[in-house]
């Protein structure tokens, strides 16, 4: 299983903010996991929650959590 993206474009300003998150104790990412991104130029904050496509994998293949 792959990674969230180190960095995406922030909405408000179109700086790069950075991955704060670290993996979980097991190194793994799944889908369902809240990862945070850190805005460099305005400094937002932005929690987003992980799915098939930001893991790079097939959506039947995805590990749902319960809810």
């Amino acid at each position: 299983m792959t990674s969230p993206s180190p960095s995406i474009i922030c909405v408000d300003c179109g700086g790069p903010a950075h991955l704060i998150t670290p993996p979980r104790e097991d190194n793994e990412w799944l889908v369902g996991d809240v990862v945070a991104y850190r805005c460099r130029d305005c400094l937002d904050r932005w929690d987003l929650v992980l799915t098939a496509e930001d893991l790079g994998i097939e959506e039947d293949q995805a590990d749902q959590p319960d809810v």
